[in-house]
């Protein structure tokens, strides 16, 4: 008579249970128990997309999809195709939770409340009869010939199968418990962030947002672009965010100390700009540059562009010499400044780094140097760009990890 499969999900966020919710449907006479060392559960899920979480992006081709993870895309590009995007748009509708698409892909509950997906996923853990055990960090564990025993604060645990959802951690020193058992760990960086710029008047225009800007890092190749937010202590928005997600390991050897340009006009190039103002200037020449309308630009943004130029707005554009018509469009294509550190926000905390992929195998999520333990998340040295591409990394991995479930213990 073959014993009833005991599995242990360390972890009480997105990964961990997905994972279990795998795991209970794959075997639903497993035993399936989530341990949080923390009072909450599902953290990041409750505040991703400003409290509306972003389940998932718009993105249905798994080559494609993989394009958007800095770290272990290739990879996941195998793990897709066991739980993509379209498996998760399903599973979540067919539980009652609606999701709608955002102009840029991003994709939420129609409800526009983070609670719609957390309710969902409680509810599905309570219909499986997975148990949560809050407050209950695991100490150590040890690999034993029938399985792992784990120490907890009070007790010692026994399970035939373990899953690591624990989510990031800010330092090296983290891993340790996953170092022992023979795991290699590349070191965590931020991801994610936005730029400080403490020294720069910019600031004064917090609130600003371009729909579509160019950021670069000045003396690397880190490009990208997207809507760009300025804020009270420097830049953030989608473009910000992909480029430190992107440049998460050359950032930190900069210690968060670089230059970066701004193209304020997108992808559009020098050419094309001195092309749509010499039109406007020729048919409206008597039009004051505070009025010009060519590239549509905030008008908090322009006024104060052409103060750093100290152009007077009441030039009008047949006014505009040559060296300030070049100075002008410079500053719209190349407009610089100075980077000197970064926010992230704990909740959202998202690391470049973790249980290095090698030691992994991706078809099960099962480590190679400890069979039986499996992993999910951001635990491993996998991260996506902002938009959806971190939790659908979670929902791929978590499910692939509870598919264990399916190997009984004899």
């Amino acid at each position: 008579m073959q014993k009833e499969l005991e599995v242990i999900v360390i972890g009480g966020g997105a990964a961990g249970f997905f994972a279990a919710i795998s795991c209970k449907t794959h075997n639903p006479n497993s035993k399936v128990t989530i341990y949080e060392k923390a009072d909450k559960l599902l953290a990041k899920v409750k505040v991703s997309g400003g409290g509306r979480c972003n389940v998932t992006h718009a993105c249905f081709s798994n080559a494609e999809l993989a394009k958007y993870y800095p770290r272990g895309g290739p990879q996941l590009k195998k793990a897709f195709a066991q739980f993509t995007t379209t498996d998760t748009v399903k599973w979540f509708e067919s539980r009652g939770v609606k999701l709608k698409t955002e102009e840029d892909g991003r994709m939420f509950p129609v409800t526009d409340n983070s609670q719609t997906v957390i309710n969902c996923l409680l509810q599905e853990i309570n219909k499986l009869g997975v148990v949560v055990e809050m407050h209950k960090p695991i100490m150590a564990i040890e690999k034993e010939t029938d399985g792992f025993k784990l120490t907890l604060r009070d007790k010692v645990i026994h399970a035939d199968k373990i899953i690591i959802a624990s989510g990031g951690f800010p330092k090296k020193e983290g891993f340790e418990w996953l170092e022992k058992l023979g795991h290699a760990i590349e070191p965590p960086v931020p991801s994610l962030f936005t730029f400080n710029m403490p020294n720069e008047s910019v600031k004064s225009l917090m609130g600003v947002s371009v729909e579509n800007a160019t950021v670069r890092i000045i003396g690397t190749k880190l490009k990208s672009n997207g809507p760009l937010l300025i804020t009270h202590w420097g830049m953030s928005g989608p473009a910000v965010l992909k480029l430190s997600a992107w440049g998460a390991r050359i950032l930190s050897d900069l210690n968060y100390s670089f230059k970066i340009q701004v193209n304020w006009l997108g992808d559009m190039n020098e050419d094309k700009a001195r092309e749509v103002f010499a039109l406007e200037r020729e048919l409206h020449p008597k039009k004051k540059m505070a009025n010009s309308e060519s590239f549509k630009l905030p008008e908090r943004l322009y006024l104060f562009l052409l103060s750093k130029l100290e152009i007077d707005p009441d030039t009008t554009l047949e006014q505009l010499g040559k060296k300030n018509m070049n100075r002008f469009l410079n500053v719209l294509l190349n407009d610089e400044y100075k980077v000197e550190g970064k926010t992230t926000f704990k909740e959202e905390f998202v690391t470049c780094g973790g249980v290095s992929l090698n030691d992994v195998s991706v078809n099960t999520m099962e480590s190679k140097s400890c069979p039986g333990l499996y992993f999910a998340g951001e635990v491993l040295d996998i991260d996506g760009v902002t938009g959806g591409f971190n939790f659908q990394a979670a929902w791929t991995t978590g499910y692939i990890a509870g598919k264990l479930s399916t190997t009984t213990a004899s």
